[in-house]
This record gives C-alpha cells, structure tokens and sequence, in this order.
C-alpha cells in the first residue's frame, strides 16, 4: 500500500513538472490543425504518405509523449531556449546541449537529407510539428534564472499554478474548448496577412517570442491572484500565437516538401 502511495504521488509530480515545459495538447492540436489549412498539395500528399495517414494535429504532442522515456532525454533542451532579454538569439553562443532553434535546423535538415531513413524522417517530422508549436509559447523563450517561468509563482482562480504553466495550459484548457472547435473560432485573416505572417525565419521567430515573453513578464507579480481578468486581457495574444505557430509551420513544411 506504502508502495503504491509513492507511486501515486511520483506520477502526479512528474505530470505537474511535465505541464510546466509545454503548451497543452489542445493549443499544440490547434498549431497543427490550424497548419493543415495553409499546406501546398504537395507538402500535404508528402506528410500523409510519412505520417502514414496521420494528421499533424495528431502528432503534434509526440515531443513531450516521449519525455518519460530516457533514451530521448538528450531531446530535453530542444523545447525551448534563454538567452538574456536585451540580447539577439545570435548575439550568444549556443548552448552545448542544443536548444529549439537548433531543433527545428536538425530536423528540417534530415527530413530534407535525402539519405535519411523512413524512420528519422518520420521522427523528426513529428519532432519539428511539436517545435514549431512550443516557439510560439513565449514562456519557451523565457528567462534561464526562473527556468521561463516555471519559479514565478501565482494563484490562477484561486489554485496554485505559475507563470509558464498559466501560458501552457491554464488559459487554453480552462477557455474549455476541443482542440477542432477553438481552431475553427480564430480570427479570420486575409492572404495577405498570412503572408506577412510568414516572413522570416526561425531566428526572427525567436526574437519575436522573446519580446513577448518581457511583456508577459511584466503581466503578473509573484503570489498574484489572477483568473477572468488576466484571461481576458491575454486570451486574443493566445490565440495569435496559436494561429501564428500554424501558418508558420504550414510554410516550414511546403518549403521542405516544394
């Protein structure tokens, strides 16, 4: 019985911990249904012959299922980056465990590599669908020194949560939303929006989740009491991000697969 309890309260640790380090499923499913609107016919008849059928949305979360098993933990470092607030991603030397810059580069990069095996490219095919998805999460380009978030404590509606994981899950999962119906409500926009959308790379990408990251610093105190307000305020910036994680990995994948 002792046994048992440990067990419990082992699994219900590391799912907290796990929670703190991702979107939810829901906002990675909405990044990868809202990417299956902006794919060429080409990328689209390339990724269900790799995916053998499989939409993105549903291979959106394979980055963090295989967090519990240890021979992916060298992936760990993939899901994000810090770098400080004032400085450019390339203004500092990388880090030698890699981070989700150069995560997405590497599987961009075998996906491409012709030599690759089936498996590898399926692999990181489902590896770059998560990436792209955890970029747009700005708490992913979030401080080193409170691990993006993860140490700024609040009370979201009255239940202790923090900073990272209000942006994870909190928001989108207490919006109470399936992953279809709340890609189905996003803003309607024009091509030409989409377009300016996809202008850049991942390096701007970056930068562009790191200026939001300071301002979503500045949203909160530590120990603060948030819930309808702080939803309301932020909820269209979600959303955004959303949509934006989606048309950009839509362009990643047509320009592999042009």
């Amino acid at each position: 019985m002792k046994k048992m309890f440990l067990l419990v309260s082992f699994l219900i640790v590391q799912t907290g911990l796990a929670n703190d380090m991702e979107w939810s499923k829901t906002g990675h499913r909405v990044t990868g249904e809202v990417a299956e609107k902006y794919l060429s016919r080409k990328a689209k008849k390339a990724i269900d012959k790799l995916l053998n059928g499989q939409t993105l949305a549903d291979v959106s979360t394979f980055g963090d299922e295989i967090k519990a098993d240890r021979k992916f933990r060298e992936f760990s470092p993939w899901h994000y980056v810090n770098f400080p607030s004032d400085k450019k991603y390339t203004d500092v030397a990388p880090s030698p465990d890699g981070d989700i810059v150069m995560g997405i580069e590497k599987s961009i990069a075998i996906i491409k590599d012709k030599s690759s095996s089936l498996e590898d490219k399926q692999f990181y095919l489902k590896f770059l669908v998560h990436l792209i998805g955890d970029l747009h999460q700005p708490m992913h380009v979030g401080r080193k020194e409170d691990k993006g978030g993860n140490d700024i404590q609040v009370q979201w509606f009255g239940r202790g949560s923090n900073l990272h994981r209000v942006w994870d899950s909190n928001m989108i999962d207490d919006f109470g939303m399936g992953y279809t119906e709340l890609a189905a409500t996003l803003p309607r926009i024009s091509k030409e929006q989409v377009k300016f959308l996809q202008k850049g790379d991942v390096y701007t990408w970056v930068e562009e989740s790191q200026e939001l990251a300071n301002e979503v610093y500045e949203s909160v105190q530590v120990g603060e009491k948030i819930g309808y307000r702080y939803s309301y305020e932020w909820w269209a910036t979600v959303e955004t991000q959303l949509q934006k994680g989606g048309i950009r990995l839509a362009a990643v994948l047509n320009a592999i697969f042009k």
